[in-house]
């Protein structure tokens, strides 16, 4: 521990959690699609999804929650879902 890890006061933690968990505080909202989903071999159900932010294409992907598992038809192949993008960066994004 350094010197300057003392005035830090930042808590070790989980980045992709807090990475949500600033995208659903701060994130703003805009239309997706969903392009393809796929189940891989530990068996997570993943979605690729696009999206368009001023004139920008964007592509990404994330792994299905449980809670996003149970309403199938919403992340299926052609679907229009919400999603969430840092404005900042706006390559940094979750499904709403």
């Amino acid at each position: 521990m350094g010197f300057f890890d003392i005035f830090k006061n930042k808590k070790e933690g989980d980045p992709e959690a807090e990475r949500r968990e600033f995208l659903r505080t701060k994130g703003r909202i805009c239309e997706g699609r969903i392009i393809d989903g796929q189940i891989d071999e530990s068996g997570e159900e993943m979605v690729v999804y696009f999206y368009t932010i001023q004139g920008v294409d964007f592509e990404s992907s994330e792994i299905l929650t449980a809670e996003q598992k149970r309403d199938p038809l919403k992340y299926a192949p052609g679907a229009k879902v919400g999603v969430r993008f840092d404005p900042r960066n706006h390559g940094n994004s979750i499904l709403d």
